[in-house]
């Protein structure tokens, strides 16, 4: 059995690659270690291997992260740095997404519960929490309760 803090270290570095080690070149080990790196902001360009790892078209990553395709499109052909805000959120989508596929077992059954309504979530669909504050961790409590048993 892994211990869980091998099981988190793993998980941050998968994460590191998701988004690219070209642009995380500081160390991960929480979610606040988001905060510190998202001062400094962090290559529009994550985004793009972030869309490349989960299969995703630039327009549902934009809904993520409250922006729109075009401007996504600029931020990366200009290889600028994200503000924090948009730093913060790349990092807590990325980190719920690789989560739920790691519970789930792989990306496609994740994106299938992503998809469909939730009961512990009011009949919503999880999907439609990732883009609103505070609606990560929602998904992820849920997520959650889901990898100990708890019905969900």
């Amino acid at each position: 059995m892994i211990s869980e803090t091998a099981s988190t270290i793993e998980h941050y570095e998968k994460l590191i690659e998701i988004l690219g080690s070209k642009y995380v070149t500081e160390k991960v080990e929480g979610p606040f270690d988001f905060i510190q790196i998202a001062s400094k902001g962090l290559n529009a360009n994550a985004i793009k291997n972030f869309r490349a790892y989960f299969g995703l078209a630039n327009e549902s990553a934009a809904n993520m992260l409250n922006v729109s395709a075009p401007t996504i499109y600029r931020w990366i052909r200009s290889n600028k740095n994200l503000d924090r805000n948009s730093t913060v959120k790349l990092f807590e989508i990325a980190d719920l997404f690789l989560y739920g596929s790691e519970v789930f077992g792989g990306n496609d059954k994740f994106f299938k519960w992503l998809y469909l309504p939730n009961t512990a979530l009011g009949g919503m669909e999880p999907s439609t929490l990732v883009d609103i504050p505070g609606g990560v961790s929602k998904v992820r409590d849920i997520i959650g309760r889901i990898e100990h048993g708890v019905y969900s």
